[in-house]
């Protein structure tokens, strides 16, 4: 697969939640759990996303659930203004 030979990931970090977050697209709130590692409400930041060096990656903190991926993925969506092509 291509991306095992690029020596960077795209991130998207994440930041202490806050409550005005709620009405921004690209705050995706994630709630602390034993699977993701999280000690406090976090939100990932998806306006913030940029690539990094794949050395930078030094220890895996914490996994997120498909559903987050999601919702992650459709915030992105709406920060680079994407539309899906009908008929494709």
């Amino acid at each position: 697969m291509l991306l095992e030979k690029l020596p960077i990931r795209l991130i998207a970090p994440l930041t202490d939640w806050k409550p005005y977050f709620s009405t921004n697209l690209w705050h995706i709130q994630i709630e602390p759990d034993q699977t993701n590692g999280l000690k406090k409400i976090s939100a990932i930041d998806t306006l913030q996303i940029r690539g990094i060096d794949t050395k930078r990656l030094v220890r895996k903190l914490g996994r997120i659930s498909d559903e987050l991926i999601r919702q992650t993925t459709q915030a992105i969506a709406l920060v680079i203004d994407y539309e899906e092509e009908k008929g494709n």
